[in-house]
C-alpha cells in the first residue's frame, strides 16, 4: 500500500480501498455498509457546524500532513486561511481530504448483553470532502471566504464587510494566503443502528432514556430519524401524534408560532421565544401525522430544582389528551425526573397540574420565614420594544 493510501486508510478506517484504486483524489473509497451512507447535503451541514475540521494531505515527497483547522464551508469548497509559510504551502496542488465527525452517543455493552463486552459501540456522524488543495487568488473569492470565516467566529457582526475595494482591507487581502479544498466528492456516514433489528433498536432507545446522560434525548431522536419504520418505544407512545424526546433549532420557529399570544409571554419580545427553548435542559414536543409541531413543553433543571415553562398545545389539538401526555413525558425526562422539587407557575390550569401531584407552593414552604424574591430587569413592552 502506498504511503498516501496508508495515510487515508489510517484516518478513515470505515472506508475501504486498495492501492490500485488510488488516483489524483486519494483513491475511490467505497463504504462497506451503504445503509450508513448520508447524502452530501447532510454531510456538508455537519462540516459547517463542526467547531474545527481535519485536513489530511501529503507533501510532494509523500510525507503525511494532518491538521485541525477552522474552516468556512461554502458552496464551492472548504476554505482556510493562513500565512504564506508552512506545510500547507508545500501541499498546494496535492489531493486532500477534509473531515469532521460528531459523537451522538456511546452505548455500553450492558445495553444489549449482561456480560459480553463486544457489543459496546458508538453512534456517530461523519463527513468527508475529497478534492485538491488549491490557492485562491481572486480577491473577491478571497473576501467571500474570509466573510464565511467571520460569520462563524463573529455571527453577531460588528465589523465592516470585507470588500477588496475597501482600502482598509485591500492590503490584508493581498497578503493573506487563502486556500480551499475543492468539492470533487462529498461523502457522509451516519452510524445510527440502521443495521439492527427493530426490537433491539427499541431496547436501546429505552436504555438511553433510562440512562439519561447529557445528549441521550437528542440521540434517541437521531436514531428514530434514521430508522423511521421502528415503532415508538413505550415512553414515547401516544395516540394520534408522534412524541419527541427532544426538539432542536429546526423547531424554534414553529414553537414561537405556538406560543405567540399566550399570556405568560405578554410583555416580552417574541423573538426571545426561540432562544429560550434552545437554552432549556429539557424540550419535548408532539407532531401531527403531517409532521406539523402541535405541542411543546420545556424545563430548566440543576439536578435539585426543575422549573417547567411553556407548556402549549395548538388550539385545534386541545381537548384530545395531547397536553397531558406531553406533560407526562416532560416530567419523565431525565433532567426533570431526578429533581426532588419541580415548580411551575400557572394562572388557570391548577386543576390539570394537580392531577400530576402539584400543590400550591405556599403550602409546601421548606422554611416558614422564607420569602421568594425576584429581580426584574430588561423588561420589554408589549409592542416588542425595550421599556424605558
Amino acid at each position: 500500500m502506498s504511503r498516501r493510501c496508508a495515510l487515508v486508510h489510517g484516518l478513515y478506517r470505515n472506508w475501504t480501498f486498495s492501492p490500485d484504486q488510488a488516483s489524483d483524489t486519494i483513491g475511490r473509497m467505497e463504504m462497506r455498509r451503504p445503509i450508513f451512507r448520508s447524502d452530501p447535503a447532510r454531510a456538508l451541514a455537519l462540516l459547517r457546524r463542526a467547531e474545527v475540521v481535519h485536513l489530511a494531505t501529503t507533501t510532494p515527497d509523500g510525507a503525511p500532513v494532518l491538521r485541525a483547522l477552522d474552516a468556512a464551508v461554502l458552496d464551492d469548497g472548504v476554505y482556510f486561511h493562513g500565512a504564506r509559510t508552512g506545510e500547507k504551502v508545500l501541499c498546494l496542488g496535492r489531493p486532500a481530504v477534509v473531515s469532521a465527525e460528531e459523537v451522538v452517543a456511546r452505548l455500553p455493552s450492558t445495553f444489549t448483553h449482561q456480560t459480553h463486552a463486544c457489543s459496546a459501540s458508538t453512534l456517530y456522524r461523519s463527513a468527508q470532502v475529497h478534492g485538491s488543495l488549491v490557492e485562491v487568488t481572486d480577491p473577491h473569492e478571497k473576501a467571500r471566504a474570509l466573510e464565511g470565516l467571520m460569520a462563524r467566529r463573529q455571527p453577531e457582526g460588528g465589523y465592516d464587510p470585507i470588500d477588496p475595494a475597501d482600502p482598509e482591507y485591500a492590503g490584508e487581502l493581498a497578503g493573506t494566503l487563502v486556500v480551499k479544498v475543492t468539492l470533487d466528492r462529498v461523502d457522509g456516514k451516519e452510524k445510527l443502528l440502521q443495521n439492527k433489528a427493530p426490537e433491539e433498536i427499541g431496547r436501546i432507545l429505552t436504555a438511553l432514556w433510562a440512562r439519561g446522560a447529557p445528549g441521550d434525548a437528542r440521540a434517541i431522536e437521531a436514531v428514530r430519524e434514521a430508522n423511521p419504520r421502528v415503532p415508538a418505544p413505550p415512553f414515547l407512545a401516544a395516540e394520534g401524534v408522534t412524541l419527541h424526546a427532544a426538539l432542536g433549532p429546526e423547531d424554534a420557529a414553529a414553537t414561537e408560532a405556538l406560543l405567540r399570544g399566550e399570556y405568560w409571554w405578554e410583555g416580552f419580545r417574541p423573538e426571545g421565544i426561540g432562544p429560550a427553548q434552545l437554552a432549556s435542559s429539557a424540550w419535548v414536543g408532539a407532531r401531527a401525522p403531517d409532521g406539523a409541531l402541535v405541542a411543546s413543553a420545556r424545563a430548566h433543571s440543576d439536578g435539585r430544582y426543575a422549573w417547567i415553562y411553556d407548556v402549549v398545545v395548538a388550539q385545534a389539538w386541545r381537548g384530545r389528551g395531547v397536553g397531558k401526555r406531553l406533560f407526562a413525558l416532560l416530567l419523565d425526562h431525565p433532567a426533570v425526573r431526578r429533581c426532588p422539587f419541580v415548580k411551575l407557575d400557572t394562572r388557570d390550569a391548577q386543576g390539570l397540574y394537580a392531577k400530576f401531584g402539584f400543590v400550591d407552593a405556599e403550602t409546601k414552604r421548606r422554611f416558614a420565614t422564607s420569602t421568594q424574591m425576584v429581580l426584574v430587569r430588561g423588561w420589554a413592552d408589549r409592542r416588542g420594544g425595550a421599556a424605558p
